[in-house]
């Protein structure tokens, strides 16, 4: 358990970093790709063995959120992977983790409403009902593309930016929101602390807005998805 705990932080601080670089390096340029693949599998990891010291202790709302975490990163970099995103095996696998996640984040947010503290496992219900949103909407995007199988031009680099971004978003938080003695004291007390979690949040929503703006024929989609890492 401690070897898998140090793999874990080592893992979550690497994607911070590597994301950070990612999200304001040269679109296109060689730093960029390299520092987004990095990226991918650093959150992999991260999120992945979260997922399991949490299954193990067992904190819920820890396996909920690396599971979901997980669940993005994987259908985000399987989305610019293909020239033509195809509906396959490791899609509909992808699928079923995330229906898991919708359910155990609705059962744990109606046990938290009705537990007369407001939450479970000092995770408040918002909280759980925020991951069913997500996972809910990413769900939709799952279904549609199971129907169309194939999924090019603006709608899949939208598809590959939100859920990456979001990942991001999701360790963001859990690193500057979280319990303050993992960040160094001058920080702790911060006000600054939200800083880096907002503007992950404007920076996605300022290039989804970019990419519904993009006409369907553009010949070029692929320099906008470098926005994002993956």
């Amino acid at each position: 358990m401690t070897a898998m705990r140090v793999l874990h932080v080592l893992a979550g601080l690497t994607s911070l970093v590597s994301g950070a670089v990612a999200l304001f390096a040269l679109k296109g340029a060689r730093l960029h790709r390299s520092s987004g693949l990095v990226f991918v599998y650093a959150m992999l990891v991260m999120s992945g063995t979260g997922a399991v010291m949490a299954a193990l202790q067992p904190n819920l709302g820890n396996l909920l959120g690396g599971l979901l975490t997980f669940y993005l990163v994987l259908t985000a970099r399987l989305t610019v992977r293909r020239t033509v995103t195809e509906f396959r095996r490791i899609d509909a696998a992808a699928l079923v983790l995330a229906v898991a996640v919708i359910v155990l984040a609705l059962t744990l947010a109606t046990a938290a409403m009705a537990s007369g503290r407001g939450s479970r496992g000092g995770v408040p219900a918002p909280v759980y009902f925020m991951f069913a949103t997500v996972a809910t909407m990413a769900t939709a995007g799952d279904f549609r593309l199971m129907r169309m199988r194939r999924l090019e031009g603006p709608r899949r680099i939208a598809r590959h930016l939100w859920r990456m971004c979001f990942a991001l978003w999701i360790a963001t938080a859990s690193f500057f929101l979280g319990p303050p003695q993992r960040l160094p004291p001058w920080l702790r007390h911060s006000p600054l602390r939200p800083l880096p979690v907002v503007l992950v949040l404007i920076v996605m929503f300022y290039w989804l807005a970019r990419v519904s703006r993009r006409p369907r024929h553009d010949p070029a989609p692929q320099r906008v998805s470098m926005v994002v890492p993956g």
